[in-house]
């Protein structure tokens, strides 16, 4: 076998290996996936189906949702009606509700056809997807705002959420599109954004999703942030929204949603083939994924909290666990040093820890004193850590973080890195290996 084959082989394995985890952690698990109606008229539809048809046959229980922009505005084109919007929101009379209705089935028929597909030889072959759609949408009219009367544009009020589930125990994926019905049998024209979230909030879903036109949420300088609570998501629309229209609109989305019940949300790129499995079924994912605020806050260390580190690591220290670390070069290397840390009452106390020690000669970093207190070591808080540590050393610009390890190879293997040698580390870190305690080396890329 050629050696590039070989490599493509073993990192299969090694990434099938990782994923693992996540496949038992998301399968019967409810995901509920927001697309834009260009997904559609840019022929990227299929690539979406192949890897819906992966998470059904993982026992994911699905719900889509599709929005219909541009299929609407082809219809308004085609019939002659003007395109009116303030602020962002379709206004819909009487001759752009016949567009919008006749633009939702266009796009629903084409949806279920690709869906459909089973052809030998494809992602889709023996897929057998079902797909339900319904009218699970209660709806109302938005009104009157600002002086504008927004006619049949509505928005949601209430989902049939018994109705979904047991369609999605049926195994079947169930279509949504963004319109709603009153109990008097109108019609209205609703947000993607809004009939996705509702959705999500009554399914108590594990994750919403959007795919958007750009990499997800950034920082200042741009850069792409793999992590926020819903308090920075919030921080971050103000005082200044983000420029991206997309990110404008569905980041206070999952926001909404995280704060009232479903568990992630994410958004990714819809440009990204495989976007939608790498942020599933990776530990670093691809997009930015919003998370509920936690009782327990991650943050860079101060002197203050020495003694909780200290608190945390000593007894790790005398297991021979962590190396021990002189009190003064602790004291000096705080700057370091990265604490998760917890209420109680009025008072917090450390209950997890982490430093990196970069080395600039060859981008990278060691991670060290990773420990949880043994209270709290259910709940994934280590698994925190690793990802708040792997976010600051990118931030950093660094490409791959190491780790020396006599008790705990393991845990760091299901996470991505993988054994290393001593002439793998940087030349400094080379220089004081502890050749009596023979730590085991692990890396990972970044």
């Amino acid at each position: 076998m050629a050696k590039s084959s070989t490599q493509k082989t073993e990192a299969f394995v090694k990434w099938f290996r990782t994923a693992a985890p996540f496949i038992h952690q998301f399968g019967g698990g409810t995901f509920v996936i927001a697309f834009g109606g260009e997904v559609l008229t840019d022929g990227d539809f299929m690539r979406l189906a192949h890897d819906i048809n992966v998470l059904v046959s993982l026992e994911v229980r699905v719900v889509l949702v599709h929005g219909t922009r541009p299929q609407i505005e082809d219809q308004l084109k085609q019939h002659g009606v003007e395109s009116r919007y303030e602020k962002g929101r379709r206004i819909t009379d009487e001759a752009a509700l016949k567009c919008v209705k006749e633009a939702n089935g266009i796009v629903r028929i084409e949806i279920e056809a690709l869906l459909s597909n089973e052809l030998a030889n494809s992602p889709m072959a023996d897929s057998d997807i079902r797909v339900s759609s319904g009218n699970f949408i209660t709806a109302r009219p938005v009104g009157v705002l600002g002086g504008v009367d927004f006619l049949n544009t509505g928005e949601v009020r209430k989902v049939d959420a018994e109705g979904i589930e047991r369609r999605l125990d049926d195994h079947e994926v169930v279509l949504i599109s963004p319109v709603g019905f009153s109990p008097a049998g109108e019609v209205f024209n609703c947000t993607l954004e809004d009939v996705a979230t509702s959705v999500a909030i009554a399914l108590k879903a594990d994750k919403l999703i959007f795919l958007t036109e750009t990499a997800g949420a950034t920082d200042a300088k741009g850069r792409l942030i793999s992590e926020l609570t819903a308090k920075q998501a919030a921080d971050l629309m103000s005082p200044v929204p983000p420029t991206a229209e997309d990110i404008r609109l569905f980041l206070p989305a999952t926001i909404r949603a995280v704060s009232s019940g479903v568990k992630r949300a994410h958004l990714i790129s819809r440009h990204t083939d495989g976007a939608l499995l790498i942020e599933t079924f990776t530990h670093h994912g691809i997009g930015t994924m919003v998370v509920p605020e936690a009782p327990d806050v991650l943050r860079e260390a101060t002197l203050d909290d020495l003694e909780g580190i200290t608190q945390i690591i000593e007894p790790l220290e005398r297991d021979g666990v962590l190396v021990r670390r002189d009190r003064d070069q602790l004291k000096a290397d705080i700057s370091r040093f990265f604490v998760l840390d917890q209420s109680e009452g009025h008072e917090r106390r450390v209950i997890g820890c982490g430093a990196l020690y970069p080395y600039a000669s060859d981008k990278s970093a060691e991670l060290a004193c990773l420990a949880v207190n043994p209270f709290y070591r259910d709940g994934g808080r280590g698994e925190r850590i690793l990802q708040y540590a792997e976010r600051r050393a990118r931030e950093a610009g660094l490409k791959s973080l190491f780790v020396l390890s006599t008790r705990t190879m393991q845990w760091f293997l299901e996470r991505g890195f993988a054994e290393a040698t001593l002439e793998d580390l940087p030349a400094e870190k080379r220089a004081v290996y502890n050749q009596d305690r023979r730590s085991k080396i692990f890396r990972k890329p970044l």
